[in-house]
Protein backbone atom coordinates (compact mmCIF):
# COMPACT_ATOMS: atom_id res chain seq x y z
CA UNK A 1 0.00 0.00 0.00
CA UNK A 2 1.04 3.37 -0.86
CA UNK A 3 0.06 4.86 2.32
CA UNK A 4 -1.63 4.01 5.67
CA UNK A 5 -5.00 4.40 4.55
CA UNK A 6 -4.79 3.99 0.79
CA UNK A 7 -8.17 4.07 -0.64
CA UNK A 8 -9.09 1.03 -2.26
CA UNK A 9 -12.41 1.22 -3.16
CA UNK A 10 -15.18 3.15 -5.28
CA UNK A 11 -18.23 4.58 -3.49
CA UNK A 12 -21.53 2.66 -5.16
CA UNK A 13 -25.21 3.95 -4.13
CA UNK A 14 -27.11 1.10 -3.12
CA UNK A 15 -30.87 1.00 -3.44
CA UNK A 16 -31.18 -0.16 0.14
CA UNK A 17 -28.15 -0.49 2.12
CA UNK A 18 -25.93 2.32 0.30
CA UNK A 19 -22.46 0.58 0.77
CA UNK A 20 -19.19 1.29 -0.45
CA UNK A 21 -15.85 -0.73 -0.11
CA UNK A 22 -12.88 0.79 1.62
CA UNK A 23 -9.25 -1.06 2.68
CA UNK A 24 -7.47 0.37 4.79
CA UNK A 25 -3.95 -0.75 6.74
CA UNK A 26 -5.61 -0.16 10.49
CA UNK A 27 -6.06 -2.95 13.10
CA UNK A 28 -9.24 -4.39 14.20
CA UNK A 29 -9.06 -2.13 17.76
CA UNK A 30 -10.04 0.88 15.57
CA UNK A 31 -13.60 -0.99 14.32
CA UNK A 32 -16.26 0.97 15.93
CA UNK A 33 -18.65 -0.96 18.30
CA UNK A 34 -18.06 -4.18 19.33
CA UNK A 35 -15.53 -6.65 18.38
CA UNK A 36 -16.19 -10.25 17.45
CA UNK A 37 -14.12 -12.79 15.81
CA UNK A 38 -14.94 -15.32 13.34
CA UNK A 39 -11.72 -17.98 12.02
CA UNK A 40 -11.69 -18.77 8.44
CA UNK A 41 -12.05 -21.85 8.71
CA UNK A 42 -15.43 -21.36 10.16
CA UNK A 43 -16.64 -20.46 7.08
CA UNK A 44 -18.10 -22.52 3.97
CA UNK A 45 -15.73 -22.64 0.92
CA UNK A 46 -18.04 -22.95 -2.43
CA UNK A 47 -15.26 -23.92 -5.22
CA UNK A 48 -11.57 -25.32 -4.69
CA UNK A 49 -10.86 -24.51 -1.24
CA UNK A 50 -9.44 -26.03 1.60
CA UNK A 51 -10.13 -24.95 5.49
CA UNK A 52 -7.17 -26.04 7.74
CA UNK A 53 -5.40 -24.48 10.78
CA UNK A 54 -7.93 -22.12 11.68
CA UNK A 55 -8.19 -20.54 7.82
CA UNK A 56 -9.82 -20.70 4.85
CA UNK A 57 -7.41 -21.34 1.92
CA UNK A 58 -8.86 -20.02 -1.22
CA UNK A 59 -7.25 -22.02 -4.20
CA UNK A 60 -9.13 -22.27 -7.54
CA UNK A 61 -10.46 -19.48 -9.59
CA UNK A 62 -13.44 -18.33 -7.85
CA UNK A 63 -13.67 -19.74 -5.10
CA UNK A 64 -14.99 -17.95 -2.25
CA UNK A 65 -16.93 -17.58 1.40
CA UNK A 66 -19.38 -15.14 2.26
CA UNK A 67 -20.35 -14.07 6.06
CA UNK A 68 -22.63 -11.33 7.46
CA UNK A 69 -21.80 -8.55 10.02
CA UNK A 70 -23.40 -6.12 11.77
CA UNK A 71 -22.59 -2.31 12.02
CA UNK A 72 -20.56 -0.23 9.49
CA UNK A 73 -17.13 -2.11 10.00
CA UNK A 74 -15.44 -5.47 9.71
CA UNK A 75 -11.99 -6.33 9.19
CA UNK A 76 -10.91 -9.37 7.00
CA UNK A 77 -7.14 -10.63 7.96
CA UNK A 78 -5.56 -11.78 4.11
CA UNK A 79 -2.72 -13.47 3.66
CA UNK A 80 -1.05 -14.64 0.19
CA UNK A 81 2.16 -16.75 1.47
CA UNK A 82 4.59 -16.11 -1.43
CA UNK A 83 6.69 -12.76 -0.18
CA UNK A 84 7.67 -11.68 -4.09
CA UNK A 85 3.75 -12.93 -5.53
CA UNK A 86 0.71 -11.19 -5.55
CA UNK A 87 -3.26 -11.80 -5.98
CA UNK A 88 -6.42 -10.35 -6.58
CA UNK A 89 -9.73 -10.69 -4.51
CA UNK A 90 -13.34 -9.57 -5.70
CA UNK A 91 -16.37 -8.53 -3.37
CA UNK A 92 -19.91 -8.41 -3.38
CA UNK A 93 -21.45 -6.28 -0.96
CA UNK A 94 -25.48 -6.47 0.19
CA UNK A 95 -25.13 -8.68 -3.14
CA UNK A 96 -23.53 -5.86 -5.08
CA UNK A 97 -20.18 -6.03 -6.84
CA UNK A 98 -17.51 -4.13 -5.72
CA UNK A 99 -14.05 -4.61 -7.39
CA UNK A 100 -10.67 -6.16 -7.68
CA UNK A 101 -8.59 -5.60 -4.62
CA UNK A 102 -4.96 -6.32 -4.97
CA UNK A 103 -3.44 -8.45 -2.17
CA UNK A 104 0.52 -8.67 -1.57
CA UNK A 105 2.33 -11.33 -0.61
CA UNK A 106 4.37 -12.52 2.31
CA UNK A 107 2.84 -10.53 4.91
CA UNK A 108 -0.84 -10.56 6.73
CA UNK A 109 -2.79 -7.37 4.93
CA UNK A 110 -5.93 -6.53 6.58
CA UNK A 111 -8.65 -5.46 4.75
CA UNK A 112 -11.53 -3.19 5.69
CA UNK A 113 -15.00 -3.21 4.64
CA UNK A 114 -16.95 -0.25 5.42
CA UNK A 115 -20.77 0.34 4.56
CA UNK A 116 -22.48 3.88 4.86
CA UNK A 117 -25.09 2.15 7.16
CA UNK A 118 -25.87 0.33 10.08
CA UNK A 119 -27.67 -2.46 10.35
CA UNK A 120 -27.00 -6.09 9.36
CA UNK A 121 -24.62 -6.87 5.90
CA UNK A 122 -23.68 -9.87 3.89
CA UNK A 123 -19.88 -9.91 2.24
CA UNK A 124 -19.07 -12.64 -0.24
CA UNK A 125 -15.13 -12.65 -1.23
CA UNK A 126 -14.10 -14.36 -4.25
CA UNK A 127 -10.50 -15.25 -5.48
CA UNK A 128 -10.07 -13.21 -8.53
CA UNK A 129 -7.13 -15.23 -9.93
CA UNK A 130 -6.37 -19.25 -10.47
CA UNK A 131 -5.08 -21.76 -8.75
CA UNK A 132 -1.22 -21.74 -10.66
CA UNK A 133 -1.44 -17.87 -9.09
CA UNK A 134 -0.99 -19.52 -5.24
CA UNK A 135 -3.36 -19.69 -2.44
CA UNK A 136 -5.27 -16.50 -0.74
CA UNK A 137 -5.57 -17.50 3.00
CA UNK A 138 -8.30 -15.85 5.06
CA UNK A 139 -7.04 -16.23 8.93
CA UNK A 140 -9.92 -14.15 10.54
CA UNK A 141 -12.87 -11.35 9.93
CA UNK A 142 -13.40 -9.16 13.27
CA UNK A 143 -16.63 -7.11 13.67
CA UNK A 144 -19.47 -7.40 15.46
CA UNK A 145 -22.41 -10.33 14.99
CA UNK A 146 -20.36 -12.24 12.47
CA UNK A 147 -22.27 -14.98 10.83
CA UNK A 148 -20.88 -17.16 8.11
CA UNK A 149 -23.50 -17.53 5.19
CA UNK A 150 -24.49 -20.84 3.62
CA UNK A 151 -26.01 -20.72 0.67
CA UNK A 152 -28.53 -23.24 -0.60
CA UNK A 153 -28.74 -23.39 -4.43
CA UNK A 154 -31.01 -25.75 -6.47
CA UNK A 155 -27.70 -27.23 -8.16
CA UNK A 156 -24.06 -27.04 -8.65
CA UNK A 157 -21.76 -26.79 -11.87
CA UNK A 158 -18.40 -27.32 -12.51
CA UNK A 159 -15.93 -25.77 -14.76
CA UNK A 160 -12.92 -27.85 -16.06
CA UNK A 161 -10.81 -25.78 -18.57
CA UNK A 162 -8.41 -24.02 -19.51
CA UNK A 163 -7.01 -19.83 -19.69
CA UNK A 164 -10.63 -19.00 -20.60
CA UNK A 165 -12.93 -20.90 -18.09
CA UNK A 166 -9.86 -18.89 -15.49
CA UNK A 167 -11.10 -15.73 -16.83
CA UNK A 168 -7.46 -14.93 -17.56
CA UNK A 169 -6.28 -12.07 -19.38
CA UNK A 170 -9.27 -10.52 -19.60
CA UNK A 171 -9.27 -7.39 -17.30
CA UNK A 172 -7.49 -4.38 -18.13
CA UNK A 173 -8.45 -2.43 -15.41
CA UNK A 174 -5.48 -2.53 -13.22
CA UNK A 175 -2.94 -2.73 -15.95
CA UNK A 176 -3.72 -2.19 -20.33
CA UNK A 177 -2.39 -6.03 -21.72
CA UNK A 178 1.46 -4.82 -22.75
CA UNK A 179 1.74 -3.57 -19.17
CA UNK A 180 1.83 -5.46 -15.18
CA UNK A 181 1.89 -9.54 -14.81
CA UNK A 182 -0.32 -12.47 -16.18
CA UNK A 183 -2.04 -12.16 -12.96
CA UNK A 184 -3.03 -8.60 -13.03
CA UNK A 185 -5.35 -9.54 -15.95
CA UNK A 186 -7.20 -12.14 -13.82
CA UNK A 187 -11.21 -11.83 -13.70
CA UNK A 188 -12.43 -14.80 -11.64
CA UNK A 189 -15.54 -13.44 -11.03
CA UNK A 190 -16.90 -12.55 -14.55
CA UNK A 191 -15.42 -15.29 -16.30
CA UNK A 192 -17.97 -17.01 -18.46
CA UNK A 193 -18.75 -19.96 -15.80
CA UNK A 194 -19.37 -17.97 -12.61
CA UNK A 195 -21.84 -15.56 -14.78
CA UNK A 196 -23.78 -18.41 -16.28
CA UNK A 197 -24.43 -20.02 -12.83
CA UNK A 198 -25.62 -16.67 -11.40
CA UNK A 199 -27.92 -15.79 -14.07
CA UNK A 200 -29.25 -19.79 -12.87
CA UNK A 201 -29.52 -19.25 -9.12
CA UNK A 202 -26.63 -22.31 -9.02
CA UNK A 203 -23.52 -22.87 -7.48
CA UNK A 204 -20.38 -23.11 -9.24
CA UNK A 205 -16.67 -24.41 -9.15
CA UNK A 206 -13.81 -24.14 -11.57
CA UNK A 207 -10.96 -26.17 -12.22
CA UNK A 208 -9.33 -24.52 -14.40
CA UNK A 209 -5.50 -24.01 -15.47
CA UNK A 210 -4.08 -21.80 -17.75
CA UNK A 211 -2.31 -23.28 -20.62
CA UNK A 212 -3.44 -26.57 -20.03
CA UNK A 213 -4.92 -29.43 -22.59
CA UNK A 214 -6.27 -32.58 -22.90
CA UNK A 215 -2.91 -34.52 -24.54
CA UNK A 216 -0.89 -31.73 -24.42
CA UNK A 217 -0.72 -27.86 -23.21
CA UNK A 218 -0.25 -24.64 -25.03
CA UNK A 219 4.05 -25.12 -25.28
CA UNK A 220 4.84 -28.50 -24.12
CA UNK A 221 3.60 -32.10 -23.14
CA UNK A 222 2.35 -31.86 -19.81
CA UNK A 223 1.71 -31.87 -17.31
CA UNK A 224 -1.75 -31.73 -18.95
CA UNK A 225 -5.49 -31.88 -17.15
CA UNK A 226 -5.58 -35.47 -16.63
CA UNK A 227 -2.75 -35.19 -14.71
CA UNK A 228 -3.27 -33.01 -12.33
CA UNK A 229 -7.52 -32.79 -12.15
CA UNK A 230 -7.18 -34.99 -8.43
CA UNK A 231 -4.70 -32.79 -6.51
CA UNK A 232 -6.81 -30.07 -5.06
CA UNK A 233 -4.30 -26.86 -6.41
CA UNK A 234 -4.26 -28.66 -9.69
CA UNK A 235 -0.64 -29.01 -9.87
CA UNK A 236 1.12 -32.30 -10.42
CA UNK A 237 3.68 -31.43 -7.48
CA UNK A 238 1.00 -30.87 -4.84
CA UNK A 239 0.51 -33.85 -2.36
CA UNK A 240 -3.18 -33.07 -1.38
CA UNK A 241 -5.85 -34.88 -2.74
CA UNK A 242 -9.17 -33.09 -4.06
CA UNK A 243 -12.10 -34.61 -2.11
CA UNK A 244 -14.87 -35.81 -5.17
CA UNK A 245 -17.13 -36.80 -2.32
CA UNK A 246 -18.06 -33.00 -1.38
CA UNK A 247 -20.73 -31.03 -2.99
CA UNK A 248 -21.46 -33.22 -6.21
CA UNK A 249 -22.16 -30.96 -8.93
CA UNK A 250 -25.28 -31.66 -11.46
CA UNK A 251 -23.37 -30.75 -14.17
CA UNK A 252 -19.68 -30.86 -15.19
CA UNK A 253 -18.59 -29.07 -18.37
CA UNK A 254 -15.19 -29.35 -19.79
CA UNK A 255 -13.77 -26.85 -22.02
CA UNK A 256 -10.52 -28.31 -23.75
CA UNK A 257 -8.97 -28.43 -26.58
CA UNK A 258 -7.89 -25.23 -27.40
CA UNK A 259 -4.23 -25.27 -26.09
CA UNK A 260 -4.31 -28.63 -27.85
CA UNK A 261 -4.62 -27.08 -31.03
CA UNK A 262 -2.10 -24.34 -30.06
CA UNK A 263 0.99 -24.24 -32.23
CA UNK A 264 2.94 -23.06 -29.64
CA UNK A 265 5.27 -20.34 -29.41
CA UNK A 266 7.05 -21.20 -32.49
CA UNK A 267 10.81 -21.80 -31.24
CA UNK A 268 9.98 -25.06 -29.37
CA UNK A 269 9.09 -28.10 -31.91
CA UNK A 270 5.79 -29.63 -31.59
CA UNK A 271 4.39 -31.90 -33.46
CA UNK A 272 1.09 -31.10 -35.60
CA UNK A 273 -2.05 -32.15 -33.82
CA UNK A 274 -2.82 -35.55 -33.39
CA UNK A 275 -6.76 -36.13 -33.43
CA UNK A 276 -6.91 -39.89 -32.54
CA UNK A 277 -4.21 -39.40 -29.17
CA UNK A 278 -6.61 -35.96 -28.46
CA UNK A 279 -10.03 -38.12 -28.96
CA UNK A 280 -8.50 -41.30 -26.99
CA UNK A 281 -7.20 -38.81 -23.86
CA UNK A 282 -10.23 -36.92 -23.66
CA UNK A 283 -12.60 -40.39 -23.89
CA UNK A 284 -10.29 -41.78 -20.52
CA UNK A 285 -10.55 -38.40 -18.79
CA UNK A 286 -14.36 -38.02 -19.20
CA UNK A 287 -14.08 -41.81 -17.49
CA UNK A 288 -11.94 -40.22 -15.32
CA UNK A 289 -14.73 -37.50 -14.28
CA UNK A 290 -17.31 -40.22 -14.21
CA UNK A 291 -15.85 -42.63 -11.70
CA UNK A 292 -16.12 -39.33 -9.63
CA UNK A 293 -19.40 -38.48 -10.35
CA UNK A 294 -21.46 -41.44 -11.94
CA UNK A 295 -24.70 -39.53 -11.75
CA UNK A 296 -23.56 -36.43 -13.24
CA UNK A 297 -24.57 -34.92 -16.48
CA UNK A 298 -21.39 -34.06 -18.52
CA UNK A 299 -21.59 -31.36 -21.31
CA UNK A 300 -18.54 -30.96 -23.59
CA UNK A 301 -17.87 -27.35 -24.93
CA UNK A 302 -16.06 -26.47 -28.22
CA UNK A 303 -13.65 -23.34 -28.34
CA UNK A 304 -14.77 -19.70 -29.54
CA UNK A 305 -11.15 -19.25 -29.85
CA UNK A 306 -10.76 -22.10 -32.43
CA UNK A 307 -11.49 -21.35 -36.25
CA UNK A 308 -11.60 -22.57 -39.65
CA UNK A 309 -10.69 -25.85 -40.18
CA UNK A 310 -9.49 -25.96 -36.81
CA UNK A 311 -12.68 -25.83 -35.32
CA UNK A 312 -14.63 -27.79 -37.46
CA UNK A 313 -11.91 -30.67 -36.46
CA UNK A 314 -12.27 -29.65 -32.75
CA UNK A 315 -15.87 -30.15 -33.45
CA UNK A 316 -15.87 -33.52 -35.22
CA UNK A 317 -13.68 -34.83 -32.05
CA UNK A 318 -16.02 -33.75 -29.16
CA UNK A 319 -18.95 -35.74 -31.22
CA UNK A 320 -16.62 -38.68 -31.37
CA UNK A 321 -15.72 -38.55 -27.44
CA UNK A 322 -19.44 -38.50 -27.29
CA UNK A 323 -20.12 -40.87 -29.14
CA UNK A 324 -17.14 -43.12 -27.03
CA UNK A 325 -18.54 -41.98 -23.75
CA UNK A 326 -22.44 -42.93 -24.54
CA UNK A 327 -21.01 -46.54 -26.06
CA UNK A 328 -19.81 -47.38 -22.36
CA UNK A 329 -22.35 -46.45 -21.00
CA UNK A 330 -25.44 -47.23 -22.50
CA UNK A 331 -27.50 -47.03 -19.08
CA UNK A 332 -26.08 -43.52 -18.08
CA UNK A 333 -26.89 -40.26 -19.13
CA UNK A 334 -25.68 -39.34 -22.49
CA UNK A 335 -23.21 -36.41 -22.85
CA UNK A 336 -24.02 -33.40 -24.45
CA UNK A 337 -22.65 -31.08 -26.27
CA UNK A 338 -22.46 -26.92 -26.53
CA UNK A 339 -20.87 -25.35 -29.75
CA UNK A 340 -19.62 -21.73 -28.79
CA UNK A 341 -19.87 -19.73 -32.25
CA UNK A 342 -16.60 -18.40 -33.34
CA UNK A 343 -15.66 -15.37 -31.53
CA UNK A 344 -12.84 -12.62 -32.28
CA UNK A 345 -11.89 -12.37 -28.28
CA UNK A 346 -11.26 -8.83 -27.33
CA UNK A 347 -8.58 -9.18 -24.21
CA UNK A 348 -5.00 -9.64 -24.06
CA UNK A 349 -3.17 -12.73 -26.06
CA UNK A 350 -5.85 -13.58 -27.68
CA UNK A 351 -8.23 -14.28 -24.76
CA UNK A 352 -11.95 -13.07 -24.10
CA UNK A 353 -12.42 -10.02 -22.22
CA UNK A 354 -14.85 -8.93 -19.35
CA UNK A 355 -17.13 -7.82 -22.07
CA UNK A 356 -16.66 -11.24 -23.82
CA UNK A 357 -17.18 -13.14 -21.46
CA UNK A 358 -20.63 -11.56 -20.78
CA UNK A 359 -21.61 -12.79 -24.40
CA UNK A 360 -20.08 -16.54 -23.85
CA UNK A 361 -22.15 -16.74 -20.56
CA UNK A 362 -25.53 -15.60 -22.06
CA UNK A 363 -25.03 -17.90 -24.82
CA UNK A 364 -24.12 -21.25 -22.51
CA UNK A 365 -27.25 -20.20 -19.89
CA UNK A 366 -30.16 -21.51 -21.77
CA UNK A 367 -28.06 -24.69 -22.80
CA UNK A 368 -27.49 -25.23 -19.19
CA UNK A 369 -30.99 -24.46 -17.95
CA UNK A 370 -32.52 -27.29 -20.56
CA UNK A 371 -30.01 -29.38 -18.85
CA UNK A 372 -30.59 -28.55 -14.98
CA UNK A 373 -34.31 -28.55 -16.05
CA UNK A 374 -34.15 -32.65 -17.35
CA UNK A 375 -33.05 -33.33 -14.13
CA UNK A 376 -36.37 -32.62 -13.06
Amino acid sequence: MKSKFFLAGLALCVLSSAVILWVQARPADHLSGPVDSLPGSAMTIYGRGLAAGGRAELIGTASHVGFSFNGKQCEVDLLVPDGNAHNYLQYELDGVYQKKVRVGGGKPQPLIITALTGGSHRAWLYKGTEATSGPIFIDKISGDGLKPLKNKPAALIEFIGNSITCGAASDTTEFPCQLGEYVDHHNGYYAYGPRAARSLGVEYRLSSVSGIGIYRNWNSDGPTMPQVYEKASLQVSDSRLWDFTKDLPAIVCIALGTNDFSHGDGKHSRLPFDSAVFTRTYIRFVQLVKSKYPSTRIALLSSPMVHGSDGMLLDHCLMAVKKGIDGLYPSGNRVSIFFFPPMQPGGCGGHPSVEDHAILAKQLSPFLKNLLLSDH
